[in-house]
């Protein structure tokens, strides 16, 4: 997870400043996750840390990249891109759910339990990550052919 989070960055990075802040928090998420999993008993700073960033990671994309992305597409008449984002968002949103309700549970959370959650948080944050390269990367494709025939 952690190697196909930097290719995305090298990938994307400069397109846009706020894709690169949120590809750079989507980093320090993995970073965390990776910590957190690795940890036989997870301390509970370790644990508030990887919520933070869960939160802040979610939030930053709902408002304010994939927002950006739709107005994007929209300024470059990107009917696929509107198309595909129309599509991924109820799974992005179904996701962001989940990850708000991991973030109520960790406080209260015994670590076995939390060990089952923290798995398939981060099997959702990986399916997340595919859906959103995936978003990014027709967008950014589309509007760079649409500028290099300008």
């Amino acid at each position: 997870m952690l190697e196909s989070c930097r290719n995305a960055q090298e990938r994307w990075g400069g397109v846009h400043l706020l894709i690169d802040r949120w590809l750079q928090e989507r980093h320090q998420l993995v970073q965390a996750y990776a910590d957190l999993q690795q940890a036989q008993a997870a301390p509970k700073e370790s644990r508030q840390r990887f919520c933070q960033l869960l939160l802040d990671y979610v939030s930053a994309g709902h408002f304010g990249v994939y927002e950006q992305l739709v107005r994007e597409a929209e300024a470059f008449g990107n009917h696929q891109g509107i198309e595909l984002a129309t599509r991924i968002y109820p799974r992005l949103q179904a996701i962001t759910e989940h990850a708000l309700s991991f973030n109520d549970q960790c406080e209260r959370a015994v670590n076995d339990t939390l060990s089952e959650e923290l798995q398939q948080v981060g099997q959702l944050l990986h399916e997340r990550f595919e859906l959103e390269d995936c978003l990014i990367e027709v967008l950014h494709t589309a509007h760079r052919q649409v500028a290099e025939s300008a």
